[in-house]
């Protein structure tokens, strides 16, 4: 309904069940049945995984339309994704009939847009609003930046909307922005004017992006308490799905609707709240009870997807987390154990690789379909192993949440480079890259070229060469289109003498094309980067420039087969709500998981985040979960001794195998598990963000070795330490070992203080 304040038809009649139990009540276990029934009053359902959330949502819904004296649009059900809103309507159609079409049902934004459809004017919308798509947000916000005369090189767009966006994620106009939001920084401290014009611009095109359709709402009935008391009235329960994720605004927009009658119930998952990065709050459902005192808790903790012994590793992992609110999921009685969780020690990425697809091949062979297999890494550069060794043994694959390795806009861009240094006349590659980063030569400059490239029918890099040396071409254009020419021939003249992996890391840096998404400030600028040099890495294996190229050619000839049984491939993050029976967790060290950069970042609030990440990949496997770790891993072409990721330590050790095939836990690894505390932060030579390798390799894998015999620099082998041995770390400085064993070290350094690191990143101090 269109107008829910001017609705006097009667609902279509509740379905009654006199006598005998409602459909949707049947089957549902005593704490499903608590959350359905429990109508009245705030109630918070902490929903884990595979616990049933929908189910019970659901069926709450048809509870209330069936038992209690509402309308159906006098419910607020609330969503996070327009698939869920399809699927919990055509549920609860199926349980009560057509009553369910009648319910204010739907995402935040689609119900932020229907409640400023109505009152849209209050905040200075006219009628017929439309509503911005990110493109157009950009443009919008680029022609403010330029009318003011600020650089948008230096203060990209995207930085600035990034900043506008978390804004108003927060509930905050231009006016309310904190003075100590270091956010004010953009554009040498004119941010917050920015903000301001760009809602004014917005204004006088009659639009509104997806911030605003929230931001707007929380205006009106903050302003206008008549307009929230109409609402308030109208809405006498309300729903909230996936409540972990929410905003502030979200969060704000929900408080006020409820503020009233108190009648709402969130569904959430304290232990699943992993997109902090997108603004969510997990303090949002840890504070619920605060909220809405007298708040009713239920606990879904009988889990219906994964086995008793993948639910109790992932259990015992997230109690280490202080901030939740605390469950534990168990499995249905009489369910078997199952198999149990292996931990496998590898040597390097290559070998994680091969095992992976060689465990895939092998349960294929079993008669397991790949759609039930996943490898799930935790970025998204990490793919790119798994998908040439899916390609090498010709398993079909599919990546989910993103785009191929080959297929990403900055490895293209990349791509095209090495082409065009490897084939000048090569004209697509030329298009594509002539003003990446940006050069100062724009359209018209480019459809010159192109005009003389197809009069004298030679390709656009000969039409340049030409170009430069007339006046077709405006003289900061003919400048920049030299300079250009001139890069293109110094990395021509280095493509025989300079291996494949250096070329690509020196073309990267003095085109300034990775420099460009160093600088960028939106949420996947810094996962193109890391991309970036992960094909600077993979360029090592490869002879010359034209092998890779071949190769890149043969890789993206190779289509999807025509099946929908393929192996999926994707990131922890897009990998929640899925499930799968078997599901690979490769990647499980120090600086990747957890990963470093949101340690560095945000401290112990990212490691508890990094922590319910690893809870959420165990809990996607229904039957088996196989983690990895490497003792060696070429990250951005070094070679890093890797320590397993502290994750790992905190695994029930009764839940766990350990799979000794490589040889790892026979030469040295044993007691991994058992070590006290986590493993310290890896440090030596080399640190992440560094530059294309240039540095020595802290720890050169060697043939012969097993994967935990420490090596030093020469190859040879680490003499012996002991504990009082003095020894010297390239970081830490100088120290006294304290324990030793099987290669690991804890050691008393005099400035760093007590540290965990492996034997091959010390020497033994002279003299000792």
């Amino acid at each position: 309904m269109d107008d829910p304040f001017e609705l006097d038809e009667p609902s279509p009649p509740a379905p009654r069940f006199q006598g005998a139990e409602p459909p949707w009540l049947a089957g549902l276990n005593p704490e499903q049945r608590a959350a359905v029934t429990t109508t009245d009053g705030p109630v918070l359902v902490l929903s884990g995984a595979g616990t049933g959330k929908t189910r019970v949502l659901t069926a709450r819904l048809a509870q209330i339309l069936a038992t209690r004296p509402v309308r159906p649009w006098q419910v607020l059900a609330v969503t996070f994704t327009n698939r869920a809103a399809r699927e919990m309507r055509e549920r609860a159609g199926a349980m009560i009939g057509p009553m369910a079409e009648q319910v204010w049902l739907g995402t935040f934004h689609a119900l932020g847009v229907r409640m400023l459809r109505r009152h849209g004017d209050l905040v200075g919308l006219r009628s017929g609003f439309t509503i911005l798509d990110a493109d157009d947000q950009l443009r919008l916000l680029k022609q403010i930046l330029e009318a003011e005369g600020i650089d948008t090189k230096k203060w990209t767009p995207q930085a600035g909307m990034g900043l506008i966006q978390r804004w108003k994620d927060k509930g905050l106009l231009p006016e309310a922005v904190p003075a100590g939001d270091g956010g004010r920084e953009y554009a040498g401290g004119r941010a917050v004017d920015l903000y301001k014009q760009y809602q004014q611009r917005l204004a006088v095109v009659n639009a509104a992006d997806f911030g605003d359709l929230l931001l707007h709402c929380l205006t009106i009935f903050t302003k206008h308490p008549d307009v929230l008391a109409d609402y308030s009235k109208m809405f006498h329960y309300i729903l909230v799905d996936e409540y972990q994720d929410t905003n502030v605004a979200q969060y704000l927009w929900l408080r006020l609707l409820a503020r009233g009658h108190g009648n709402i119930c969130c569904v959430g998952d304290d232990d699943q709240s992993i997109y902090s990065w997108r603004g969510a709050e997990v303090g949002n459902i840890l504070r619920f009870e605060a909220d809405f005192p007298g708040a009713t808790v239920v606990r879904l903790e009988r889990n219906y997807r994964s086995t008793p012994t993948i639910l109790a590793a992932a259990s015992g992992l997230i109690r280490h987390n202080k901030g939740r609110l605390g469950k534990d999921l168990r499995a249905g009685e009489g369910d078997e154990a199952g198999d149990a969780v292996i931990v496998r020690g590898l040597w390097d990425g290559e070998e994680e690789a091969r095992r992976v697809v060689d465990d895939i091949e092998t349960r294929q062979r079993a008669g397991d379909r790949l759609n039930g297999m996943a490898v799930l890494v935790r970025a998204g550069f990490q793919t790119r192993a798994f998908e040439e060794r899916l390609i090498l043994a010709g398993v079909p694959y599919r990546v989910v949440g993103g785009a191929r390795f080959y297929e990403r806009q900055e490895i293209r861009d990349a791509i095209a480079y090495l082409r065009l240094v490897a084939q000048p006349d090569d004209s697509l590659a030329f298009e594509r890259i002539i003003n990446l980063p940006r050069r100062g030569l724009g359209d018209a400059s480019l459809q010159t070229l192109m005009r003389a490239s197809r009069m004298a029918s030679i390709s656009l890099m000969r039409a340049a060469r030409e170009a430069i040396e007339t006046d077709e071409l405006r003289p900061q254009a003919r400048k920049a289109l030299r300079a250009f020419l001139d890069d293109m021939g110094r990395w021509r003249s280095l493509a025989d003498a300079m291996a494949p992996d250096e070329l690509c890391g020196t073309v990267l840096d003095e085109s300034g094309y990775l420099e460009m998404w160093r600088k960028d400030k939106s949420p996947d600028a810094q996962g193109r980067v890391e991309n970036l040099k992960e094909l600077v890495s993979a360029l090592k294996e490869f002879e010359s420039l034209g092998a890779f190229l071949e190769h890149v050619s043969l890789v993206m000839d190779n289509e999807a087969r025509a099946t929908e049984d393929a192996v999926t491939l994707m990131t922890l993050h897009a990998a929640k709500g899925l499930e799968f029976d078997t599901v690979f967790l490769p990647g499980w060290e120090e600086e990747i998981f957890p990963h470093r950069r949101a340690l560095d970042e945000n401290g112990a609030e990212a490691l508890e985040e990094e922590r319910r990440l690893a809870y959420v990949g165990l809990t996607r496997a229904r039957k088996r979960a196989i983690i990895s770790f490497v003792a060696n891993r070429r990250v951005y072409n070094e070679w890093r001794a890797c320590l397993p990721s502290r994750f790992i330590d905190e695994l029930p050790p009764e839940v766990v195998e350990r799979d000794s095939a490589s040889g790892v836990y026979g030469s040295g690894a044993q007691g991994y598990a058992d070590a006290p505390g986590g493993w310290g932060r890896l440090g030596g030579p080399g640190s992440w963000g560094g530059g294309w390798g240039n540095a020595a390799p802290a720890r050169v894998p060697a043939a012969g070795d097993t994967p935990w015999q420490t090596r030093d620099r020469s190859g040879d082998d680490q003499p012996s330490l002991r504990p009082g041995d003095r020894v010297f770390h390239d970081k830490f400085g100088g120290g006294t070992v304290l324990a030793a064993d099987q290669g690991r070290l804890e050691i008393d350094f005099d400035k760093a203080g007590i540290k965990k690191v492996m034997g091959g990143f010390v020497r033994k101090a002279e003299g000792t």
